[in-house]
């Protein structure tokens, strides 16, 4: 991905807490030889066996944890130790040029992306799988759900279990977009920032949010 220096985040933590936020990743990987590369939406966590692990810049070294059904043409696509592609978007939102109150002006569009290359390892046991799974449904509830207690649905798990292709990325590389007016002078950031902030649309308040954030 294409980052110009002035989009690049303050911290790497950005990068993490985009990740964390914004979970539903688009996963993509090559297709057969000279065909479509396969894509497909799917939900990706940290691994929980490295909270507190301090990560360089371009987060090297972080463990992802997916998983996809195993009837997608994707899944038997993936091969242990190849490239993947996962993409996370974070708030994002049009910026009309009346927000300026100058001229000329253009409008534009602020968002924020991070873009994690790593290899593939695929999980073929269903004990693994189940650790995926289980993993994934305790971060979940416990940042978008209501502290669900799955234990009384455990059973039906392993039922579904071997429809589940689990597998980890270990992270090669990440780059993180955080396009948000950084280009504008201060005083017109901060009308963008006041213009998002007001507005009913959560992806501008989270983008306001976000610009509120900068140094």
């Amino acid at each position: 991905m294409f980052v110009p220096s002035f989009y690049r985040e303050p911290h790497s933590s950005w990068k993490i807490d985009l990740i964390r936020e914004n979970p539903l990743a688009l996963a993509v990987s090559n297709g057969s030889p000279g065909g479509i590369p396969f894509a497909t939406h799917l939900p990706v966590i940290c691994d929980p066996a490295q909270d507190g692990t301090e990560l360089p810049a371009d987060l090297s070294g972080l463990t992802l944890l997916a998983h996809m059904n195993r009837a997608n043409p994707h899944w038997k696509a993936l091969e242990d130790g190849g490239g993947v592609l996962l993409t996370f978007t974070g708030p994002h939102s049009y910026v009309s040029p009346t927000v300026y109150q100058v001229t000329p002006a253009a409008p534009t569009w602020n968002f924020t992306s991070v873009h994690v290359r790593g290899e593939v390892e695929k999980l073929d046991s269903m004990d693994d799988a189940m650790d995926v799974v289980q993993a994934t449904v305790r971060a979940y509830e416990r940042d978008f759900g209501t502290g669900w207690d799955m234990s009384e649905s455990l059973g039906y798990f392993r039922k579904i279990g071997p429809a589940v292709g689990a597998f980890r990325v270990r992270v090669t590389g990440a780059d993180g977009m955080f396009k948000l007016s950084q280009e504008q002078p201060g005083e017109v950031r901060e009308r963008v920032r006041e213009s998002f902030a007001g507005s009913d649309c959560i992806h501008k308040r989270a983008t306001a949010d976000l610009i509120g954030r900068l140094p």
